[in-house]
């Protein structure tokens, strides 16, 4: 059974942001694939190649290949079709 393709946010657990974006996908009960760049670096790698050799966190990357980086919560809100 293969699972539907799903949001993965790339971020660390110290930075304001992520955990925003986390908080906002859980409770919106949007499934999503946390990936932590302090704890993977080949994820971090990814990050810095998404973001001109920055570690930009949350990048959050869509199925459909879009990003968003380090949105305001009202960005993700409506690239995410939710209301605040």
């Amino acid at each position: 059974m293969n699972e539907a393709p799903q949001i993965t946010l790339y971020g660390t657990t110290w930075c304001g942001g992520s955990r925003r974006a986390r908080l906002l996908l859980d409770k919106h009960q949007i499934p999503y694939r946390w990936v932590d760049i302090d704890l993977d670096k080949e994820a971090a790698k990814y990050v810095e190649s998404l973001n001109r050799g920055y570690r930009s966190v949350p990048t959050i990357v869509w199925p459909d290949g879009s990003l968003l980086v380090e949105p305001s919560e009202d960005e993700f809100a409506r690239k995410l079709g939710i209301k605040l």
